[in-house]
């Protein structure tokens, strides 16, 4: 059984994750999805709230688990048993600090793939970046972000800034 991990911040999960992570459910026997501490950024929701948000619009996909993890991904794939990480690439800029990354985790872990995805057209632009922009300014989420948490993206933003 190949178990592959999926890791991002995924503040707030984008349409562009959640096709990433349907692809990887079709190739991989299990998908761990693992939203990730980052040191660098300032999370618009709290870990549990994005752990919560990515079960529930994950939960059609039967492979698919979700966790959090802050922990280094080569200890964290170590310690689940998975042999591949899954990453997304939506440009060349992406694809350099993908690699050096992946270049880092299998010194770390030498039984550790990567995966590289490209993303899916329509998906090429998207980041949670965006989405947040996108909402505090009012713009309609659905073409960006699952259905299932657009209200609590626009929860955050009064049209003028964060709430």
């Amino acid at each position: 059984m190949t178990t592959a991990v999926y890791t991002g911040s995924f503040d707030p999960i984008t349409l562009g994750h959640l096709n990433l992570i349907k692809r990887a459910s079709k190739v991989f026997d299990r998908v761990i999805v693992c939203i990730m501490y980052n040191k660098d950024k300032h999370p618009l929701f709290t870990m549990e709230e994005r752990v919560r948000q990515v079960r529930t619009v994950t939960q059609r996909f039967p492979n698919v688990e979700v966790d959090s993890s802050d922990m280094l991904v080569a200890e964290y794939a170590r310690m689940k048993g998975a042999g591949v990480v899954v990453r997304g690439l939506r440009a060349v800029s992406d694809y350099e600090k993908e690699c050096q990354m992946a270049l880092i985790n299998k010194r770390l872990n030498p039984e550790l793939e990567t995966f590289f995805l490209p993303a899916s057209e329509k998906y090429m632009y998207l980041s949670s970046s965006a989405v947040k922009e996108l909402a505090l300014f009012g713009a309609d989420l659905s073409a960006f972000a699952p259905r299932e948490i657009i209200g609590e993206i626009e929860a955050k933003f009064d049209g003028k800034g964060r709430k």
